[in-house]
């Protein structure tokens, strides 16, 4: 036995630099990922899909037919005013509410069908029509979500008013008798005739987190995958016999059972795929039945549940597989440190660097986030995220199984086996 005191440990530069390394680099990292793609979402903002809907039908006005609204919408589309931060969609009501109700529009402006009539009514040039105020409607849409939403929501409020001003303008530069006989009040009026109101574009059932809860949800079942990988891993080596198992102040250690580490890993996968159906209904149970959470299509969001948990957890336990020790930091930083941020729930992949942008082309988190959302919010629609949640979960099964089993082979073939060569597995072992 070695007579080295254990606390003379911390004299031993290795132990320091090492763990400096390992928890500096992440520490770094995370904060890189987190903070770093939420700095300045505003300035990153690009191509945010918005709705622009002209429902106006127009009026006629001294002998000619007018619609202001055509040329408020024309007028948006051709200004630079935001840049290439909105990404206007010109399309009908109809069409609107559709994507509206698939989260692909995180807002819409919406010019009433009366807004020429109201107009020109103020002017008193009308042909027809009782003098009100237009309104131009700002549609939000926090299913897609409240960041993405309220960003949507600030810039076209701000193309709203820009536009009644615009209109305001044209109408009082015309000038003409009729306008030196309207009252002062009306006269101010006219110079910014159109009122613009905010409504909920797509409204969801109170519980349901303000849009949040497809978020959270995905996240759990992520996390669920991700750390039951760790459990599952640590007790096959154990049940194997090659780890102690520390319950307390009791060590237990099992007689060792000679595994390859496809083997292992194949064991592992197969205890992960049958304990999904345990995770996933309970996660059900605790969030549906327990909190009270809004959900439709219970079987279905049952199935994508243990879907999900099966391939996070298969996934993970590829990169314990292969990297051994070092390959829990990998989990941690692929499935969390990466994937919040990138997950399209808390800040719109629109408003974050292209770096970021990238990473989520395939980070589990913002696969499984649109499946949930579309179950969820969107009736289960096919196009709303649900078929590239599904087709992307089947990609990441594929690629976890061809990486992990693929390099746990070489490593078999190439003799780098667990356990030292020549040593033998006790003959009454037996697989817990």
């Amino acid at each position: 036995m070695s007579g080295i005191h254990p606390f003379r440990l911390l004299r031993a530069k290795p132990l320091w630099i090492a763990n400096g390394v390992i928890t500096g680099v992440l520490a770094l990292l995370f904060t890189v990922f987190y903070v770093g793609a939420n700095i300045d979402p505003v300035d990153h903002m690009k191509d945010l899909p918005v709705g622009l809907v002209n429902a106006d039908k127009g009026a006629a006005v001294g002998g000619k037919q007018v619609n202001l609204g055509a040329q408020i919408t024309e007028s948006i589309k051709k200004s630079t005013a935001s840049g290439d931060k909105i990404d206007w969609k010109v399309m009908d009501e109809k069409e609107m509410k559709g994507e509206l109700g698939k989260g692909k529009l995180y807002g819409a402006l919406v010019v009433p069908a009366d807004f020429t009539s109201a107009t020109t009514a103020l002017t008193g040039t009308a042909t027809t029509g009782v003098p009100t105020r237009p309104t131009l409607t700002v549609l939000t849409n926090q299913s897609a979500g409240s960041v993405g939403s309220s960003l949507a929501r600030t810039v076209t409020t701000q193309v709203a008013e820009s536009a009644s001003l615009q209109v305001g303008k044209e109408l009082t530069s015309q000038g003409g008798t009729g306008r030196a006989k309207l009252p002062a009040a009306a006269r101010v009026l006219l110079a910014d005739p159109a009122a613009v109101t905010v409504e909920d574009g797509y409204p969801l059932d109170s519980h349901s987190g303000l849009g949040l809860t497809a978020f959270y949800y995905a996240l759990v079942l992520v996390v669920c995958g991700m750390l039951s990988a760790n459990v599952i891993s640590g007790q096959v080596d154990h049940a194997l016999g090659y780890t102690h198992n520390d319950m307390g102040p009791l060590r237990l250690h099992r007689p060792l059972v000679r595994a390859t580490r496809v083997q292992t890993l194949a064991i592992s996968s197969t205890l992960m795929a049958g304990l999904s159906l345990l995770m996933g209904s309970l996660v059900m149970v605790g969030a549906v039945g327990i909190m009270g959470m809004h959900a439709a299509h219970l079987l279905l969001l049952w199935l994508y549940s243990v879907c999900a948990i099966a391939v996070s957890g298969i996934g993970a336990l590829t990169l314990l597989a292969v990297f051994g020790t070092p390959g829990m930091l990998v989990v941690t930083l692929v499935f969390i440190g990466m994937a919040v941020p990138t997950a399209n729930a808390t800040t719109p992949l629109q408003a974050l660097p292209g770096f970021y942008r990238f990473l989520a082309e395939f980070e589990p988190l913002r696969q499984i986030t649109g499946g949930i959302r579309s179950i969820l919010y969107y009736d289960a629609q096919a196009d709303a995220g649900l078929t590239r949640g599904w087709i992307m979960m089947a990609v990441g099964l594929a690629a976890a199984a061809l990486f992990g089993f693929g390099v746990t082979s070489w490593y078999d073939r190439k003799g780098l086996h667990r356990i030292p060569a020549g040593t033998e597995p006790e003959k009454t072992a037996a697989p817990a």
